[in-house]
């Protein structure tokens, strides 16, 4: 007898349900960690607490349960245990005094799966460790920090304010024109050169990264990494894998392209500089420099490269349309430190109210607000609780960003945040939008430069306006992977 796919599925699918089903009961019952574990709603079979959770905004769910349960609680997704930190104090007392014990990632499934476990942010043990000190070694090697890459996105900032021109300070949405020109960084530290902003690989790749990180937030995502038969069920985390296939298939052809061309004496981008290491390292079986880790790294800074610094571009700007007066007080700001020369990072210690802006727009966008999610790497007794090796932590950061004990006005825009009473630039030790300890984003020097540069050359050539349709503008976001702007139209008017 000939089966069909779908009349199999659903002959399938009850069973595996079944045995899922008996399968969580037990865990249910019978799983419950020793010794004193944070506390927390009680769960129920095969779903956990997911009945309880927003998926649409989990965060939302989470900083609730914290007022109920305290800075260190637990709940469960699915079949998936966790330990929620909340709150300034707590999350910072794991991430950097207990920086080792959680340093780890937890494997979630679809992560594992579209790189096959390999790249920075989401792999583990020695081969993180490797990536990640290869990576930043070599991006310092291209410039991350110095005068060269700044050179880069200076001629990049050109290219941006160029296109914005050509709208003649009619409505226009922002969210690919910063794609292009942020993703353009990236591509020219990979490959060696930037691409035109007509360039049908550059609008392909950079629709990818943003439908891909509006869909790793999604519900079905988030039911697919915590139910594990999701993975038998239609859903966006097929897309997804579709996406990453494509963007492989990018860059398998480049590695040829560059392979057939390697001249170890003049690396062009990161991909010569990872080719020469492999072949450095042929010999070894047991080797980092394959093309798996080659494709995982690449991913990881097209997709987190891109996406939440072209995401705090589109904030800011946003900020300044909703803000007349604090876009007022940065052109003055500007023309009175810059005037007409061409903004650089040596600017920016002579511009006390800019920074503050910057900042408290990363603050205030709350771009990453669940954190990336650690796992223990050994049993700890933390702040009184015991937490077994392996336990998945969550940090949660919109609670340090939005603590109230930290910040006077967790909920508004307020770049007095980050001002003393004479006006100067003071940091915060709650400002951690790129987390902190062992798994801090790699790539935070190259984004606080890209952030400065492309604000401060889009503000000292444009005055932003909402459009005319628009009688309230409002800045709301858009939940997936990240939080980013929901697209709004407006007037990028040229100053006089």
């Amino acid at each position: 007898m000939d089966w069909s796919w779908s009349a199999l599925m659903l002959y399938l699918l009850p069973l595996l349900l079944v045995v899922y089903i008996l399968k969580s009961l037990k865990l249910w019952t019978s799983d419950t960690p020793v010794g004193n574990f944070p506390p927390g709603p009680w769960p129920l079979p095969v779903i956990g607490n997911l009945h309880m959770i927003n998926l649409k905004r989990p965060t939302e769910t989470l900083m609730k349960l914290s007022k109920k349960y305290g800075p260190i609680y637990s709940i469960q997704m699915g079949s998936v245990k966790m330990v929620v930190l909340s709150g300034y104090e707590t999350v910072k007392s794991a991430l950097v005094d207990y920086a080792d014990e959680f340093s780890e990632r937890p494997h979630i499934p679809i992560f594992e799966e579209i790189n096959d476990g390999y790249g920075i942010p989401f792999t583990h043990g020695e081969n993180w460790k490797a990536m990640r000190r290869f990576t930043l070694s070599t991006l310092r090697d291209f410039g991350m920090g110095k005068r060269t890459i700044e050179d880069r996105i200076i001629e990049e900032c050109g290219f941006l304010v160029k296109l914005l021109e050509s709208h003649e300070g009619k409505p226009t949405d922002l969210t690919l024109k910063t794609n292009f020109a942020v993703g353009n960084i990236i591509i020219s530290i990979i490959l060696g050169h930037r691409l035109d902003y007509e360039d049908p690989i550059l609008l392909k790749i950079m629709n990818i990264v943003d439908e891909n990180m509006r869909l790793l937030g999604s519900p079905s995502v988030v039911m697919y990494n915590v139910l594990p038969f999701f993975q038998y069920l239609p859903g966006a985390h097929l897309k997804v894998k579709q996406n990453i296939a494509e963007l492989h298939a990018f860059f398998n052809e480049k590695f040829a392209e560059h392979q057939k061309t390697l001249d170890k004496d003049d690396l062009r981008g990161y991909i010569d500089a990872f080719l020469t290491k492999q072949e450095e390292e042929k010999s070894d079986p047991n080797s980092y420099f394959h093309e798996g880790n080659l494709r995982g790294v690449l991913v990881t800074l097209f997709m987190a490269g891109t996406d939440t610094t072209s995401s705090t571009i589109r904030w800011a700007l946003s900020f300044m349309v909703q803000n007349p007066e604090v876009q007022k007080r940065v052109h003055d700001e500007i023309d009175t430190v810059i005037g007409t020369a061409v903004p650089r990072i040596d600017h920016r210690k002579d511009m006390p109210y800019t920074n503050a802006v910057i900042h408290e727009t990363q603050r205030a966008a709350n771009i990453i607000p669940m954190n990336l999610p650690r796992e223990t790497t050994r049993d700890v007794v933390f702040q009184g609780y015991y937490l077994p090796k392996g336990t998945y932590i969550i940090p949660l950061l919109e609670s340090v960003l939005y603590d109230r004990t930290q910040f006077e006005k967790p909920q508004s825009f307020f770049p007095e945040h980050f001002l003393d009473s004479e006006g100067q630039f003071v940091k915060k030790p709650a400002f951690m939008p790129f987390s902190a300890g062992r798994r801090a984003c790699a790539g935070e020097t190259l984004a606080k430069m890209e952030l400065f540069l492309f604000f401060t050359s889009l503000m000292q050539k444009f005055t932003f306006h909402p459009s005319s349709e628009m009688a309230d503008f409002h800045v709301k976001p858009l939940v997936g992977f990240t939080i980013s702007p929901v697209a709004q139209k407006i007037c990028c008017v040229p100053r006089i």
